[in-house]
Formats: C-alpha cells, sequence, structure tokens
C-alpha cells in the first residue's frame, strides 16, 4: 500500500485504541491521556513490535511515520492555542509574581537535585566522549521538565484549567518549559563544544517575540475585532484568519529554537474573546481533541521501547532513585515556593503536585538528547520510566489532596458544634 494508504488505515486503529484506553483509565481514576499513551505504547516496539515484528513494521511503515508525525504536530498546536484562549489572562495578570517566584524555584531545585544525580551517574553511565559539564547540565534539565501539553489536557480533562490553581500551573508550566528548552540549547551548545552566542540569540528573541505578541498584536487584534464586531461573517469568516495566525506563531517559535507549542499558545492568550471567536475555536476543538490530538500521544508512546530497560536489578534500583529525587525535588520546590508566596497549602500541594507531571515534553527532550549523544539508551531508558511514574502520579495526588481538604474542612465544622453543646 501506498503511505496515504496506510495513514488511512493507522487514523482509525489510533482512534479506536486511544478511545478504548482512555475509557479504562478513567475507570481507574486516571486522565485519558494516560491510556493514550499506553496505547501508543502498545501499538510500538515494547509490545507489539515485540510479539509480532513484522506485523508492526507493515502496519506502521517508515514512509508513513512522517505523514503521522506531521498531523500528532498539528494537533498539538491546535490544543495548545485552544489552552491558551480559554485561559484567563487577567487571572495570570493578578498573580503573574506568584507565577514567576514559583516558576524559577521550581526549576532551580530540580535542577540542584539533578547535579547531584549527575555526579553518580556519570562515571558509571555516560560515554567517554561525553564532558561531565553537558552532561550534568542535561540530567538536571531532565528533572526540572514539566509536561506543558499533557498538564494542560490533565487539568482539561478534570475540569481545573479555569480555576485560579489551574491558571497558575499552567503559567508556571510555560515559564518552566521555556527556561528548560533554553538550558537544552545550552547543553546541546557544551555537547559540541560550539560557542553560546547561538544560546544567547535563542534567549533574546524569544523576549522579542513575546513582547511582539503582548505589546504589538494583542492591541492590533483587539482593533480588528472591534471593527468587525458587527459585519457578518461570524465564526466561519473566523478560522481561517485564527489557522493562520497558529501557524505563522508556531513557526516563528520554532524558527526561533523554543519549540512550535509556546508560538500557538502565546497566540490563543493574546486573541481577543469574542462571539465570533469562541464559536470558531469549538469548531476546531471537535477534530482537534477526538482525532488530532490523540494521534499525538499516542505516536509518541510508539517513539519509546521499554525494552531498553532489561532485567538488571542494579538498573531498576537506579531507576527507583532518580523517581524519588525527581519527585521529591520538583514537588517540595514548588509547594514550598508557593506557601512562602502566600497560597494556602491546598493550592500550594496542588500546584506541585501538577508541576510534577513531565509527561511527553520530557520525552521530547529525552530524544533530543539521545539522539545528540549526551545520554546514552541505558540512561534514556531509565529517565522515561521516571517520566511514566511521575505523570501517572499527578492524578491520584490531585484526589489525595482534595480528600484530606476535605476532611480537615469537616473536621474544622464540626468542632464549633461540640463546643457549642
Amino acid at each position: 500500500m501506498s503511505p496515504i494508504a496506510h495513514l488511512f488505515l493507522i487514523l482509525p486503529l489510533v482512534m479506536v485504541c486511544c478511545h478504548l484506553a482512555g475509557r479504562v483509565c478513567r475507570r481507574l481514576g486516571q486522565p485519558p491521556v494516560i491510556g493514550e499513551i499506553v496505547a501508543g505504547v502498545a501499538l510500538g516496539p515494547s509490545l507489539f513490535g515485540a510479539v509480532w515484528p513484522d506485523g508492526q513494521r507493515w502496519l506502521f511503515p517508515r514512509e508513513a511515520l512522517p505523514l503521522l508525525d506531521a498531523l500528532a504536530q498539528l494537533g498539538l498546536v491546535l490544543f495548545m492555542f485552544l489552552i491558551g484562549y480559554e485561559l484567563n489572562v487577567g487571572q495570570v495578570r493578578s498573580r503573574g509574581k506568584v507565577a514567576a517566584w514559583v516558576s524559577h524555584v521550581s526549576v532551580a531545585v530540580p535542577m540542584v537535585g539533578g547535579l547531584l544525580l549527575a555526579l553518580a551517574m556519570y562515571g558509571r553511565f555516560a560515554a567517554p566522549e561525553v564532558g561531565f559539564p553537558a552532561f550534568a547540565l542535561f540530567i538536571a534539565v531532565s528533572m526540572s521538565i514539566t509536561a506543558f501539553p499533557v498538564l494542560a489536557r490533565i487539568l482539561t480533562d478534570r475540569k481545573m484549567d479555569r480555576t485560579p490553581v489551574g491558571g497558575l500551573a499552567l503559567t508556571c508550566a510555560a515559564v518552566d518549559d521555556i527556561t528548560a528548552w533554553c538550558l537544552l540549547a545550552l547543553a546541546t551548545a557544551l555537547s559540541r563544544d560550539t560557542s553560546l552566542t547561538g544560546v544567547l540569540t535563542t534567549v533574546a528573541l524569544t523576549a522579542v517575540f513575546i513582547a511582539a505578541m503582548m505589546y504589538g498584536l494583542r492591541p492590533l487584534l483587539a482593533r480588528l475585532a472591534e471593527r468587525r464586531a458587527d459585519r457578518p461573517g461570524g465564526a466561519v469568516a473566523v478560522l481561517p484568519l485564527l489557522l493562520t495566525g497558529i501557524l505563522l506563531a508556531s513557526f516563528a517559535t520554532d524558527w526561533i529554537g523554543i519549540h512550535s507549542i509556546f508560538g500557538a499558545f502565546l497566540f490563543g492568550a493574546v486573541v481577543p474573546r469574542g462571539a465570533a471567536q469562541t464559536a470558531a475555536a469549538e469548531l476546531m476543538r471537535g477534530v482537534t481533541v477526538a482525532l488530532l490530538l490523540p494521534l499525538f500521544f499516542a505516536y509518541s508512546g510508539m517513539k519509546t521501547d521499554f525494552r531498553l530497560i532489561g532485567a538488571e536489578p542494579g538498573l531498576w534500583g537506579w531507576c527507583a532513585l532518580v523517581v524519588a529525587v525527581a519527585t521529591a525535588t520538583k514537588w517540595a520546590g514548588s509547594t514550598g515556593a508557593a506557601r512562602v508566596a502566600g497560597l494556602g497549602w491546598h493550592e500550594a500541594a496542588s500546584l506541585g503536585a501538577l508541576m510534577n507531571c513531565r509527561g511527553l515534553t520530557e520525552l521530547v527532550v529525552l530524544g533530543v538528547g539521545l539522539q545528540l549523544g549526551i545520554i546514552t539508551p541505558t540512561v534514556f531508558a531509565v529517565l522515561v520510566v521516571m517520566t511514566l511514574v511521575t505523570t501517572v502520579l499527578t492524578a491520584p495526588a490531585l484526589t489525595l489532596i482534595d480528600r484530606v481538604a476535605a476532611r480537615q474542612r469537616s473536621t474544622f465544622l464540626k468542632v464549633p458544634e461540640a463546643v457549642a453543646r
């Protein structure tokens, strides 16, 4: 079959598998996004490829994978536009200082933990040609990641995306990931023994892009929306304009060197909120959530091979250590910073649980490190285990925090009644 014919066969298979796995995860108290990742892992080399290699290669030929990847990336940027559009900008602005403080601490503390891990891991796991600065910085970056797209999906599934803590978590995650991409660029420069001019250029261009979107494009879009407020056309006329803006903003951030999702998210945040824009966003949501977004999660899972871990007991011990350091430093740093900033313990603990979600953004970063030779396949496998464990922990941790808070409120209300009696 041609690659296009294979694509038409793959798409319904991926949709059905993701839907079924998502329903199972929902019954188990996990967000459907976890099921979509598991479905992708099952369709990839870890399960399907291990049981029936020829069938896996026939169903997912190399010629069809670029088409699959392109649709997956399109779904990701469209979803991030929707998240940015639904973000309460006024709410974020009112908590800007809190978001900046929490973001910086939630990156700095895990990075310190990652540097200490690198000291212990370098002699045993690093490739001989990789210097310690590049290896240590990469491990530190991998500890500090928060999965922006997966976090957004979890918040949406739990109906937390429009709550104060949800908006704050998205803002902190966005700042975290921009910082992480810049640090990843630094690690890449160190691994290639190149100058830091490119890294500094990336940081400067990112700042210019954000300023242009917030202070240049946003007022322009607001004036255009006012002029077209009474004109006919509605969502049908607005939708092509939104799609054009999403794609150009995504291209800009990808060209700058961070990631295309940040351009889509920022464009969504600066688009004026109006009836036509909201209707156009809803038209976009149907295809994005039903087809393109599950395709992204499934395709990312297909690229993960758990056979890299093997059956070595010592390696599983290193996995446990990496998971413990990653969880403790990220959660403690985010929660502690939120408490210092004045948030209640319930909000602070929930924010820490959300920021500990690493998901597929981490898998993207790990793939870059493996491709560049900064980490070996063994280190890649260990960090993949850490990524999936911290992602799966997010939903049950939030549920546990909510139950503890509800129990404390119930106890607090019963005390005055007992005193009155």
